[in-house]
């Protein structure tokens, strides 16, 4: 019997925990937490114990299907590419590129393929009409950071390893292990600021377990975030609360923030937040107080109408406290992979490079908004979108208004995905391009090492040997930025891996005055032991701020350097980064950005909108991740999570019984869930959970389908949108709730 143990990083969420997995006979039998990682040190979340199901799961597609009189067959790689090439370059070449729109789902992210060869396969396909789900989740972070420092990537994040007040916005990290803010076990970071006598405030329409453990839960209504923050705000600014941590010289638009913030006093929007206006007065001057403080905002910050703006307001509040850029405050990482620390300034960003052909809205990094994806496909002329590729997506579960996709997908002219398995989506598609399991293919962190609380790096070399006849995620993507080139099927896809490390070296080798000037056989020639995303990530680990430099810091990061340390490598807390990676044109923090500032008159409209009537939020739990996870049996056993929660107040009211059945409508649908009676919603407030819906006919999911849900995103509404970010509103949607017999 062949047995031995490996470790990895679990690719699942944006925790990056350590996995010590047990492998017999070619089989994942037993996955523990590493206790040796040097960021996790052996916490371990259900999900990441399930990793093995998903790699073993017999659901889970190896060989590419393409579908024959509607009907899918088993088909070879060369089969499967032939089809794609056949079905999609035609549409090309009588409609034009952007007759074919591709949609990216979450997990690319979490993929190195993801990060590295999905910008190739885009720039082949020269289409305007990219898609994401950054638009149902962070975009709205992105943005404000953008228009604040300069690029969307420079994210202020929680320093919450030496914080003494964290105050929690619209985040559940208890459940969801965290989101851009990349740190293994929250539970005991959150318990950590707690024992050394820190202060931990959650302000959520739900009493989650982050608020039960909480010093304090403030019910804020739905919506109401953006209203108390700038009261915060005001409060600042009236009782001379405000410091700036010695930022003064690069801060441009106090005097404008300070503007701003004067009608929204704690007693004008105690109404519109549900909270009393003392409270917010009060939790305004215990984080101007505080040695150390940090506010961070999470999904339910984004997924608001007010996205962009709340999360502007949560860097604001930080930044006049005085708790920007200081340990314990909110802080930028360095991670490994990065360009080396640059002086301040640049060209900045922006929104709207170009704009949806229907409804004109703005192009935000390289994508358009899923509000308008149906839009896109329904609407004839020059354009539309005839044809669709999905990555590792499901929007039949995870977009707004699924009765809308589901319809849009059906009339497609063809489909193409890159997934694993039959969904509620890929049943739809002509081809599926199967990637192998997430055991045989390595693994770094690219996007959450950007993220991350304290700064580590490590990487993972596949566990399991994928099969003779599978193909990694990057080959993949990677063959059909051939065939979108014109290179067409019999391209050699390591040719095309030698052109992209070619173009990235020449691209450093040829800048006069660059410490890698005219060296670029050399370089080549080093990183040619490795291919794909390993090839890219050793260049990027060689050139960023710990890198060796290609033997001028021979003690410095590259790959082998990481192969040699299979627990990680810890590169210390986080550091002030500022002014160093500002990218404004200022070379200075933009206080007041205009399109955020302007944002604020529809802020003060809204200040005196009646608050009626039900509004449905959603959840998460620990065993659950988006949609990506239905068919793990681990992960679905227990009690049934996709319920209706349901306060007793509104419970009496509407007649509903504990356990009895529920009608919930909203504008654009209706759909029908279990009642859970609970004191853990505040009054007007009900919940269902995301990610459910997966009894469809056509889904190849046997787990999946025999535990289906309700998909929640029946009701949400695809006209409901952040007009600055463009992120769909997935949470405060209006509905009508009746008892059914």
């Amino acid at each position: 019997m062949n047995e031995y143990t490996a470790t990895r990083t679990c690719p699942l969420c944006e925790a990056t925990c350590g996995l010590e997995i047990t492998v017999k006979d070619g089989l994942a039998v037993k996955i523990r937490g590493d206790k040796e990682d040097v960021f996790s040190k052996g916490y371990l979340c259900p999900k990441g114990a399930a990793l093995h199901e998903l790699h073993h799961d017999p659901d889970r597609l190896r060989t590419p299907l393409v579908k024959k009189n509607g009907t899918f067959v088993e088909a070879t790689w060369q089969e499967a590419f032939e089809a794609v090439e056949a079905g999609l370059m035609p549409l090309m070449e009588k409609y034009g590129r952007d007759a074919v729109g591709a949609y990216l789902g979450n997990p690319c992210v979490h993929t190195m393929a993801g990060i590295t060869a999905l910008r190739p396969m885009l720039k082949a396909l020269g289409s305007k009409n990219i898609f994401s789900a950054s638009t149902v989740d962070q975009i709205p972070k992105q943005v404000s950071s953008g228009l604040m420092f300069g690029s969307p990537a420079i994210i202020p994040l929680p320093d919450i390893e030496r914080t003494q007040f964290l105050l929690i916005i619209g985040a559940n990290p208890m459940e969801s292990n965290g989101s851009l803010a990349t740190a293994p076990n929250w539970p005991g970071r959150l318990r950590a600021i707690k024992d050394r006598g820190g202060r931990l405030i959650v302000v959520d329409p739900i009493r989650t377990r982050t608020a039960e453990l909480a010093h304090e839960h403030l019910a804020i209504r739905p919506g109401g975030d953006p209203f108390m923050l700038m009261a915060m705000i005001q409060v600042l600014f009236a009782e001379n609360l405000v410091s700036l941590g010695g930022l003064d010289a690069i801060l441009n638009g106090v005097e404008t923030i300070k503007t701003l913030c004067q009608p929204f006093t704690p007693e004008a929007v105690s109404t519109r937040t549900g909270l009393d206006a003392a409270r917010i007065r009060d939790l305004a001057r215990e984080l101007a107080a505080a040695e150390t403080a940090v506010v961070y905002g999470r999904m339910g910050t984004c997924t608001v109408s007010f996205g962009a703006l709340t999360n502007w307001l949560v860097d604001v509040v930080n930044i006049l406290t005085g708790n920007l850029d200081k340990p314990g405050g909110a802080m930028f990482a360095t991670p490994a992979h990065a360009p080396r620390k640059m002086k301040a300034g640049g060209k900045g960003w922006g929104l709207g490079r170009w704009k949806s052909r229907v409804k004109g809205l703005n192009e935000v990094m390289g994508e358009l908004p899923v509000c308008t994806l149906c839009d896109e496909m329904e609407t004839p002329g020059e354009g539309q979108v005839r044809a669709l590729i999905t990555v590792a997506s499901n929007p039949v579960i995870a977009l707004p208004n699924v009765a809308r996709i589901e319809k849009c997908l059906e009339n497609l002219d063809f489909m193409v995905s890159v997934d694993f398995y039959v969904t509620a989506s890929t049943r739809h598609a002509d081809v599926i391009l199967p990637p192998a399991g997430p055991l045989s293919t390595g693994h770094y962190d690219f996007a959450f090492y950007g993220l991350s609380v304290h700064n580590i790096a490590n990487y993972s070399p596949p566990v399991i040997p994928k099969a003779e006849n599978e193909m990694d995620k990057w080959e993949i993507l990677y063959k059909l930025a051939m065939i979108f080139s014109g290179q067409g099927v019999a391209g050699d896809v390591s040719q095309m891996d030698d052109f992209i490390s070619a173009m990235m070296v020449g691209g450093a080798t040829k800048r006069e005055g660059s410490p890698l000037f005219g060296k670029n056989d050399e370089i080549i020639q080093a990183l040619s032991k490795h291919k794909g995303p390993e090839r890219v990530l050793d260049f990027m680990l060689r050139t960023g701020p710990h890198g060796d430099g290609f033997g001028m810091n021979p003690q410095g990061m590259n790959l082998d350097k990481l192969l040699e340390n299979p627990h990680g490598i810890d590169l210390g807390p986080l550091e002030p980064r500022l002014p160093g990676i500002l990218k404004t044109p200022s070379a200075k923090v933009e206080l007041a950005p205009g399109p955020l500032a302007q944002d604020v008159v529809r802020l003060k409209q809204a200040l005196d909108a009646p608050v009626e009537g039900l509004m449905l939020v959603g959840r998460r739990h620990m065993r659950t991740n988006n949609s990506w996870l239905p068919n793990l049996p681990s992960l679905v056993s227990g009690p049934p999570r996709c319920v209706l929660q349901v306060n007793p107040s509104d419970a009496s009211r509407l007649g509903l019984q504990q356990g009895g059945m529920a009608e919930i409508t909203s504008r654009v649908g209706k759909v029908s869930a279990p009642v859970e009676i609970t004191e853990a919603l505040r009054q007007g407030v009900v919940c269902l959970p995301h990610g459910w819906g997966h009894d469809l006919p056509g889904v190849r999911m046997k787990v999946a389908r025999a535990h289906g849900g309700i998909n929640s995103n029946i009701l949400t509404d695809d006209l409901a949108f952040d007009p600055i970010s463009n992120n769909s509103v997935l949470n405060g949607i209006p509905v009508e709730v009746r008892a059914l017999d």
